[in-house]
């Protein structure tokens, strides 16, 4: 049996559609995947996926809630999406 992506922390309803737009289906897909990537399909897919989907996401596959990944890792996540690109403005 499938777990639900609510059995992960940070992510719910609205989440869980969000990776569907982007292919994302079940909780091991997600557990599977490189949180970068998945946070650089959002943007391009989804409007106004913010930065927290990327903590979040991170949260979620380190079953960590996300406000702690911002406090304790967001210097090294902002630099990881300046080589990608993707850094906030």
């Amino acid at each position: 049996m499938t777990r639900p992506f609510s059995s992960l922390k940070g992510l719910g309803p609205r989440s869980e559609g969000m990776l569907a737009q982007v292919g994302i289906h079940t909780v091991e897909a997600l557990l599977a995947s490189d949180p970068y990537e998945v946070y650089a399909r959002l943007k391009a897919t989804v409007p106004g996926t913010s930065l927290n989907a990327l903590y979040a996401l991170i949260g979620a596959i380190e079953d960590r809630h996300w406000l702690d990944i911002k406090r304790e890792r967001k210097g090294e996540i902002l630099m990881r999406l300046e080589d990608m690109g993707l850094a906030p403005r």
